[in-house]
């Protein structure tokens, strides 16, 4: 007799933020109240909540010991009670003291963003790599927590925020959750000298590298799967990429490049995550062109430009040659879209519906700087005919002589590709 599935329950979050009267550089901070309030609802749904309501409290500055007034947790903790909410998310980062001074006051399990984001982070990770990086992550977040929480943390969650495989891990000895994370760390430097191996197996090939960066869910995938025709997973949920992925892109021009897929950026993005992913994101610094995509149906969008471009000049990349590219333009009415289509040195398109395609392929073809070729000789063995079948395929072959020792080439290439064969040369 069959046993019959469980289904698991929609867990129902409560939202919190905070809005400081007064402008501060406080890490969370933002003008826009019901812009921070959407995408905090949005990584909910990611997460596989449902939003059953919002509070936003405005201070001048945070409360040490809650984050929020006194009398304001006393008025959520009623709301919260009767929309019968599993779980309490904070836009804000939470200390450990006040996360679990609130859980004491609400009666209620209650995370941050930093938390919510892991959680999405734990149900999308793929790969070995992804999730040992999430692994690290949730780790390093969960490691200052564990004062007072014991018996929480020694169980496997279920729910939002206690996800992924770094909870049945946890135990009451810090050592042994240090000596976990030593062990992770040496298993992503592992990961980083194999990528680092492949990298330089690629280079073998005259093969340069573009690479897809941009806000989460601008719609990069999407474009990646209509550019290459590959069928990378696809989700209108925030983060839905982890694992670069890459293919080839034929252009106009009959050139050929590696495009890469990335994980999506966010504002104020946890920085335990770009260290665990500082070995995915060193993709980005061999690619000889960035595509930042930008969506432009999103109203935001020049905020998330912006963050985006701070991520990258923390990675170091912000000299990197970058192409704009704006997505979605599908989802404007007319008199928007025809606007944006008087063109402005940009690039318009939309993905899903595939319009623009042909005009981005010309602009990366134009913005990709192609080295005039040289002209070398070679002599190669009679049995290596994948040699001869490089040049011909990205080279252009002049003459050809067949000896009883070989066969000597005359061809035209790119630099790179004339100084990985120097060994056969005969200049």
């Amino acid at each position: 007799m069959r046993k019959p599935q469980q289904v698991q329950s929609v867990e129902r979050a409560y939202l919190v933020a905070v809005a400081l009267k007064r402008p501060a550089r406080v890490p969370g901070y933002s003008r826009n109240h019901s812009e921070w309030m959407d995408e905090l609802a949005e990584l909910t749904r990611s997460a596989g909540g449902v939003v059953v309501g919002k509070s936003i409290q405005s201070k001048e500055a945070f409360d040490p010991a809650y984050l929020i007034g006194r009398g304001k947790l006393q008025e959520i903790r009623a709301e919260a009670g009767a929309l019968e909410a599993d779980l309490i998310i904070f836009g804000q980062n939470l200390s450990p003291t006040q996360q679990r001074n609130l859980e004491k006051e609400v009666a209620c399990r209650v995370i941050d963003r930093t938390q919510l984001i892991l959680d999405i982070f734990a149900r999308h990770a793929r790969s070995r790599e992804g999730q040992l990086q999430i692994e690290l992550a949730q780790l390093n977040y969960l490691l200052p927590r564990l004062t007072g929480r014991g018996v929480e943390l020694s169980r496997l969650g279920a729910g939002i925020g206690t996800r992924g495989p770094g909870e049945q891990k946890l135990e009451k000895d810090r050592r042994r959750i240090r000596e976990r994370i030593r062990r992770i760390k040496a298993e992503i430097e592992a990961v980083r000298r194999q990528r680092a191996t492949r990298r330089a197996a690629r280079q073998a090939v005259p093969l340069g590298t573009v690479a897809l960066v941009g806000y989460t869910n601008a719609g990069k995938s999407t474009l990646f799967n209509k550019l290459t025709r590959a069928e990378v997973y696809i989700s209108d949920q925030m983060f839905a990429t982890l694992d670069p992925t890459l293919r080839l892109l034929e252009l106009p021009s009959r050139r050929r490049f590696l495009l890469s897929d990335t994980v999506g950026f966010i504002r104020d993005l946890p920085p335990g995550l770009v260290a665990a992913f500082r070995a995915t994101l060193e993709e980005l610094q061999e690619a000889a062109l960035l595509v930042h995509v930008s969506d432009l149906a999103d109203p935001h969008h020049p905020e998330h430009e912006a963050e985006v471009q701070k991520v990258l000049g923390e990675l170091g990349l912000a000299g990197k040659p970058c192409l704009s590219v704006y997505n979605k333009i599908d989802l404007l009415g007319p008199e928007e879209r025809g606007d944006y289509e008087t063109g402005n040195g940009k690039v318009y398109v939309s993905a899903l519906k595939e319009i623009g395609l042909e005009r981005l392929l010309q602009c990366l073809d134009e913005a990709l700087v192609e080295e005039s070729p040289v002209r070398i000789t070679l002599r190669l063995p009679a049995s290596d005919g994948r040699t001869l079948a490089l040049l011909h395929r990205y080279g252009r072959v002049v003459r050809k002589e067949y000896h009883s020792s070989g066969v000597v080439v005359e061809a035209e290439v790119s630099p790179r590709l004339a100084e990985n064969l120097r060994v056969y040369s005969l200049k």
